[in-house]
């Protein structure tokens, strides 16, 4: 890989703290891009910028129907690197300013009602063995206090204080967030801590694990509650993230400050939460039927 993209990897990691997923994602980008280079021109030089090999790199990841999220990440991960490289003074212009980035198709998150809720939580039977005990907690927690599924899968046993009735949560950036536990969940946890710790026979450093202690992968928490959601068989999506969102969606609907659910899920920007305001088309038809003179 070239020296210019290792060093900017090592300000993002060690100077600028971005989490080991972030770094990641960001080196398969830029060695994307370098292989591509390379592949049309010959050689790939950072310091030589050319805007028509970007427009050119754009086309290619159209043409083999990637994803415009994707394109667009890869777009803001080659921008960062540029800016990085004129901020050091190795080039006198960022030419990436003038490409426009994809348009990102808005689409409403996937969530989960109260009532749905209540029943995948409090109905459907988790089993009374370890794996249960710990999934029941898993899934509740995941919807309880909106953490995404890689905070949960990293998430330290000395970061859940029950004499506190808060957890601590490392985000992306590893920004530290404080998230309330109720006293349903704090049931739960207790549950599961002393049924872990007979289990396992000793306290592990991670919170979730399996029979032998070992953390959670983030595979394994995507399975899981890809397992548990197959109860609810309507939803069009069954991944962790739909309990992140039903947590916002649920809290807003109740009347919650959309800054307090903002600081809650770790959003960076109040941009990202404001796409938990949506309506259901129930809702719609509610609030016509209530607000118009002509519908009453």
């Amino acid at each position: 890989m070239n020296e210019h993209i290792l060093s900017f990897l090592n300000y993002i990691q060690y100077e600028r703290n971005y989490s080991n997923r972030t770094v990641e994602s960001y080196s398969d980008d830029l060695k994307y891009f370098e292989d591509f280079v390379t592949r049309e021109t010959g050689s790939f030089d950072p310091l030589q910028p050319d805007l028509n090999i970007v427009r050119g790199w754009m086309a290619e990841m159209g043409m083999k129907h990637q994803a415009v999220s994707s394109i667009k990440r890869r777009i803001c991960c080659l921008r960062s690197f540029y800016r990085y490289l004129r901020r050091r003074g190795l080039i006198t212009s960022n030419p990436l300013t003038l490409l426009p980035s994809p348009k990102v198709p808005k689409t409403l998150p996937v969530w989960i009602s109260e009532d749905q809720m209540d029943y995948l939580i409090d109905d459907i039977d988790y089993g009374q063995d370890y794996e249960g005990v710990r999934d029941h907690l898993l899934i509740d927690m995941l919807y309880s206090t909106g953490m995404r599924r890689s905070e949960a899968a990293h998430l330290k046993d000395r970061d859940v204080d029950l004499e506190s009735h808060q957890l601590k949560v490392k985000g992306k950036g590893n920004k530290e967030r404080l998230i309330p536990l109720g006293p349903e969940l704090e049931a739960l946890i207790t549950q599961y801590r002393d049924r872990r710790d007979a289990e396992v026979g000793f306290v592990p450093e991670f919170f979730l694990t399996d029979i032998e202690g070992n953390p959670l992968s983030l595979q394994k928490v995507t399975n899981l509650a890809h397992k548990y959601l197959e109860n609810l068989p309507q939803l069009s999506r069954k991944g962790a993230h739909v309990l992140r969102h039903s947590f916002a969606t649920n809290m807003l609907a109740e009347g919650a400050d959309l800054m307090a659910v903002k600081e809650l899920l770790g959003h960076a920007s109040l941009q990202s939460t404001e796409v938990y305001t949506h309506l259901t088309p129930k809702d719609i038809i509610d609030n016509y039927k209530q607000a118009h003179p002509r519908a009453k």
